[in-house]
């Protein structure tokens, strides 16, 4: 200090590096696997390993799977890209996390929905967890590599340069791969038919086709679920869900930070309408700051996620449909907001495509079906079910 003033100092981050013995025992793994992949978790972002890790599974054909919070760690189309696994996950995912041989969790926690309630991976699967938690980096009783994601991914391109996968298996999670897409664009673009009301994928399908790059923002019920699923993530940073603890009522504050922090982004906030009322002021404090950005009200008159858990694990549906309507588009109007009622999925993509207010957020309430839902990943989530119950049990096979 001089003068009473603080000098200007330069803080640097330790980026932990590996146990060399720990690495090598990875590294031999992955050589001898025949059917090894990769689980990309929020890890990866933390430690802007994404670029490294793409390239990574682009010369060597690593399969990359992505939790919740790892999603858009590769580009929906990039080379190994197999999607979103587990409970919310997708076919192709799921079907190598079943038969592979070596697994190695990257900066992700494996929590339940990842692991399908720890039924997803085959039982003499290896698994390998790189993580900066003490806890998580030997969960679910696997082999430690205690580092730095970005770290770990840079000594793994450096130790397997020449190495790929065995043949056998990159022709495997490539067709899985493509035939997944194809799954999602059809589900996308599938028509709803004269009178009914969408479901969820029905709008995620209107968004994607009206805004492909935008950075899309969700929390609780069942649209992270879908979103997970269906969302083709052009690039990392484009997507940002909060799944952890299904905090609902974050959407709109988590969407005017990030239009705060991002300026440049084309932010989209989905929520459903539950989540809406438990935290919609933001909108005003957005009004007041001048932050524009777009939010898809899903509306289907109650707790749509609940709803139909709560049936498809042998219950009557208690407590979460309330019947009547909330006019939100006049809520929203009262907050400040642009705000406008869409007569279906055909002129919410039209409205999406529209001008819209650089100065405010621009709320478009869509109605849908509370029982509407597609669950085509086919992973189980162990749910405790009644003893007895009337319900003919339809759906209980995927809650």
């Amino acid at each position: 200090m001089a003068g009473g003033v603080f000098a200007p100092r330069l803080w640097s981050i330790r980026r932990p590096a590996p146990d060399a013995d720990e690495l090598a025992a990875l590294v031999d793994a992955l050589r001898q696997a025949e059917r090894p992949l990769v689980i990309a978790g929020g890890g990866v972002f933390y430690a802007g390993a994404g670029p490294a890790l793409a390239a990574l599974a682009a010369a060597s054909g690593l399969p990359v799977a992505e939790t919740q919070a790892g999603k858009g760690a590769l580009p929906a189309d990039a080379p190994g890209a197999l999607g979103a696994i587990g409970v919310t996950g997708s076919a192709a995912a799921n079907q190598a996390a079943r038969v592979a041989d070596v697994i190695v969790g990257l900066g992700t926690r494996l929590q339940d929905f990842t692991t399908g309630s720890r039924r997803l991976f085959a039982a003499d699967a290896r698994l390998f967890q790189v993580n900066l938690a003490l806890h998580d980096v030997a969960k679910h009783g696997a082999q430690p590599v205690l580092g730095d994601a970005g770290v770990v991914v840079a000594a793994l391109a450096q130790a397997l340069r020449g190495w790929t996968v065995p043949p056998g298996w990159a022709k495997a999670t490539t067709g899985w791969a493509r035939d997944w897409h194809g799954t999602v664009r059809a589900a996308l673009d599938c028509p709803v038919p004269n009178g009914d009301l969408p479901d969820d994928v029905a709008v995620i399908g209107a968004v994607q086709r009206a805004r492909p790059h935008a950075t899309i923002v969700g929390a609780a019920g069942g649209l992270p679920g879908d979103l997970h699923r269906f969302w083709p993530c052009p690039a990392p940073g484009h997507y940002h869900v909060e799944y952890g603890y299904s905090c609902m009522g974050y959407e709109l504050a988590g969407g005017m930070g990030v239009a705060l922090a991002r300026p440049e982004a084309d932010v989209v906030v989905m929520v459903g309408d539950g989540s809406y009322l438990m935290l919609n002021a933001e909108l005003a404090s957005a009004v007041a700051l001048g932050v524009g950005f777009t939010v898809v009200l899903v509306d289907n008159r109650g707790f749509g996620c609940i709803h139909r858990l709560q049936g498809r694990t042998g219950n009557a549906s208690f407590a979460t449909l309330r019947g009547g309507g909330i006019d939100f588009v006049a809520h929203a109007r009262a907050l400040g907001a642009e705000a406008h009622k869409m007569a279906d999925v055909a002129a919410l993509e039209a409205a999406l495509r529209a001008p819209r207010a650089p100065d405010r957020p621009t709320v478009l309430v869509i109605e849908t079906d509370p029982d509407g839902g597609r669950d085509l990943g086919g992973a189980w989530w162990d749910v405790p079910v009644p003893e007895g119950s009337a319900n003919d049990g339809e759906g209980m096979e995927q809650p």
